[in-house]
Formats: structure tokens, C-alpha cells, sequence
């Protein structure tokens, strides 16, 4: 297939500007040599794997089965007490591409440019993406209104274009997209490249549950709803009739807790807690407790396909989008 030029992929020597993007629980060993094989990289969350040794296991593994561009995605807050660790394993079997979140990214930047591999770090507004570049970031990734997870408040369309205007570095694109339209439309934002999720939980590697995956297929954008139950934090989760039954707001009890400067420090990390054990549940088993984590580009997604697959679908429909764009008349 015909490749997807763009800084992005010139920086990390790639065909297509797609990345599979990491996500809690789901992205997997099989889904980063797929996606690594099929042109793009893939990026799985390092905490995926515990304990840590089964984490520097699936390092090997990958590397063994791809000689192509991988990431891992690391959380850089404090509560992450691995973070360090996790660092020096990828660096250690020669990971190309970081992707950080929540927290302060300067040590991953200055360890990883060391060994000559990348960083990316996730940002909502130009604030952060004013910090991340000044911290020496390669590039950013611009989390939008409607990505699955923790998603941004502002529209893509917005977005994408006033990070453009601030930033000197590469902008990937996160939300809404699972079409290689979308794909286009983001580049012509000013992006130079895509992060996808919510489409590759509905693939063939992806370890969801079955009854996870078809929730994504029978999904509609309407269905997406914003929880703040599972972290403190919204984010994009599937609403499911647990959902609707619990509510998507924390308890007073808890956000008191929360919002108090003095319990603050211990309520934020055993909110996550509980929030992760419902996801953990749910994700990869049938239980009633269904907390399925899904962005707004659910409804775009019709059938579950292998990864391959859904890479060369985004690429065959970005460049038909391109030829018919070509066709417009001025």
C-alpha cells in the first residue's frame, strides 16, 4: 500500500502515521507486533504487565517477533512508584517511542533522548503543550473531546489547529477517529499523525471480552458518557446499565474527600484504585459489573477486524478520500 509520509513517521521510520494507541488492560503483546508489522507502532501502557517481571518478559517477547518501531506508554505522577524501573527495561531493549501521562514528563525526556528514542506526551490545551516542549518533548499528543479514556474538553477541529499555531513540534491527534477520512482530516488540522483506540479494542488481538467488543460495534456516539467514578478525573465509558444504575458522578463522601487539601494526597489514589478493580473486572470477562471504557467513535466502528486489517482499511480510505478531494472543484 501506498505509504503516509509526514515528520511523524520520518522521526520514527514508519510507513503510517497510525498509532495503536496504549490503552488500560487492553493493549496486549499480539497488538504491538501487529501494529508494527502492518507499518504503524504500537504503544502499550507498561502497567498492563504485573508484577514487573512479566512486564520485562513481554519486552522480550515483542522484540523477538518485530524488529520494527515499539512504545510503551508511562504514567509519570508519583503513585506510579515503577515508573523508573519501567523506563529502564524499554530503554534497556531499546523501546523507539514514549508516550507519558499525568504527570511531570522531564526524567523520561532526558533518559530516553539518551538512547536516541522518543517522547510524547499526552496534553488537553497549550499550557501543557507549551511545558512538554519547553521540557525538550518530541511531540505531543493532542487528547480531544470524545477519545475514549480521559478524554480532553475541546473539539478536535479546534484543537489540533491552536496547538498548531503555538507549537514548533509534531501534534498526533487523539479522539473520534476510526476511519481513514478522519485520518486526512486531522492532517489537514495541522496533525502529523493518529492515535487510535477505542478501534482496536473491537480487533481480533485485543483481549477485551467478547461481550466488550460487540458493545463497541453496537455502539453509538450517543452511548459514550462521562464518569468521574473511575479516577476522579472524566472519562469516556460506555453507558452501560451499570453505569446508569451508579450514577457517573462520585459520591459526596468521596469527592469532599477529594477536593480537601489535607486528605487529598490518600482519597485521588484509592479513587483509582476502586476504579481500576471495576475495570479489571470488567474488561476481560463477563461480569455484571460492565465498565467498558469506549470513546465517541464507537459508532463509526461496524465489525471486528484483525489489526492488520484495520490499518490497511485506514489507509485505503484515506488516500480514496484524498483522490476525491482532489476532485473538488475550486
Amino acid at each position: 500500500m501506498r505509504k503516509i509520509k509526514t515528520p511523524f513517521t520520518q522521526m520514527l521510520g514508519i510507513d503510517y502515521p497510525i498509532v495503536c494507541a496504549p490503552m488500560f488492560l487492553i493493549s496486549n503483546e499480539d497488538m504491538m507486533v501487529a501494529a508494527a508489522e502492518a507499518g504503524g507502532i504500537g504503544c502499550f501502557p507498561a502497567l498492563n504487565y504485573r508484577p514487573i517481571e512479566n512486564y520485562a518478559q513481554v519486552l522480550k517477547n515483542i522484540r523477538s517477533r518485530t524488529s520494527k518501531p515499539i512504545g510503551v506508554n508511562i504514567i509519570v505522577n508519583k503513585s506510579n512508584t515503577r515508573q523508573r524501573e519501567d523506563l529502564k527495561l524499554a530503554l534497556d531493549h531499546g523501546v523507539e517511542m514514549f508516550i507519558t501521562s499525568l504527570g511531570n514528563p522531564k526524567e523520561v525526556i532526558e533518559e530516553a533522548h539518551k538512547n536516541g528514542a522518543k517522547v510524547f506526551c499526552d496534553v488537553t490545551n497549550i499550557e501543557h503543550g507549551k511545558k512538554v516542549q519547553d521540557l525538550g518533548a518530541d511531540g505531543v499528543i493532542a487528547v480531544g473531546a470524545g477519545a475514549g479514556g480521559h478524554a480532553g474538553p475541546i473539539s478536535p477541529l479546534v484543537l489540533l489547529p491552536w496547538l498548531k499555531s503555538e507549537l514548533k513540534i509534531p501534534i498526533l491527534a487523539a479522539g473520534g477517529v476510526s476511519r481513514g477520512s478522519q485520518v486526512l482530516a486531522c492532517l489537514a488540522l495541522g496533525a502529523d499523525g493518529v492515535s487510535v483506540g477505542t478501534r482496536f479494542i473491537a480487533s481480533r488481538e485485543s483481549p477485551a471480552s467478547e461481550d466488550y467488543k460487540q458493545a463497541i460495534v453496537q455502539s453509538s456516539p450517543e452511548d459514550i458518557v462521562l464518569s468521574t467514578k473511575i479516577s476522579g478525573t472524566p472519562a469516556s465509558v460506555i453507558n452501560t446499565d451499570y453505569i446508569k444504575k451508579m450514577g457517573t458522578d462520585l459520591t459526596l463522601p468521596l469527592r469532599l474527600l477529594k477536593d480537601h487539601p489535607r486528605t487529598k494526597r490518600w482519597a485521588v489514589p484509592l479513587i483509582h484504585w476502586l476504579g481500576t478493580r471495576s475495570l479489571e473486572e470488567a474488561a476481560q470477562k463477563p461480569t455484571w459489573k460492565t465498565v467498558w471504557s469506549a470513546g465517541q467513535s464507537v459508532g463509526l466502528v461496524d465489525e471486528i477486524l484483525s489489526v492488520a486489517e484495520i490499518y490497511g482499511q485506514l489507509v485505503v480510505e484515506y488516500w480514496q478520500e484524498w483522490e476525491r478531494l482532489k476532485g473538488v472543484e475550486g
